[in-house]
């Protein structure tokens, strides 16, 4: 089964969690996302409260290192979700970033210009659907 570790925003604002559930429900359908947990509108800007922020970097670094293929929504700018990324080019994964076109909005350059990561920009989540089929069906 392929494992799928999906990163976005938590501590760094949750004004696309819509967008995260979304994505994540339909990512299941290709395997086991070990990150679900992104998708929970629970979870606020201050984070998993009841979890030390070493256990969490232990956690994710395992997930991110036992993952197939790296999924991650980076339209809202994220310290982590970046970290995450640069780990997992550090891990020679397969990397798709979605980031959803917003008015005055740009990509950090350091996302949108690296070689290692493909880089898709949608408006609507079935667009979003679309780039994530085809991106995990030109992984077989």
């Amino acid at each position: 089964m392929l494992k799928i570790y999906f990163a976005g925003s938590i501590r760094g604002g949750r004004e696309h969690i819509d967008f995260y559930i979304g994505i994540i429900e339909y990512l299941q359908n290709f395997g086991e996302v070990l990150t679900e947990h992104v998708g929970n509108s629970s979870i606020t800007p201050e984070g998993e409260n009841t979890l030390t922020d070493n256990f969490i970097f232990n956690r994710d670094m395992e997930w991110l290192s036992s993952s197939d293929v790296i999924v991650a929504e980076v339209s809202n700018p994220s310290l982590g979700v970046g970290f995450e990324i640069a780990s997992a080019i550090g891990l020679k994964k397969k990397i798709l970033c979605l980031f959803k076109k917003q008015v005055n909005k740009k990509l950090s350059a350091m996302i949108a210009g690296c070689p290692d990561i493909i880089v898709k920009e949608y408006v609507e989540l079935d667009e979003a659907k679309k780039l994530i089929n085809d991106f995990l069906s030109d992984l077989k």
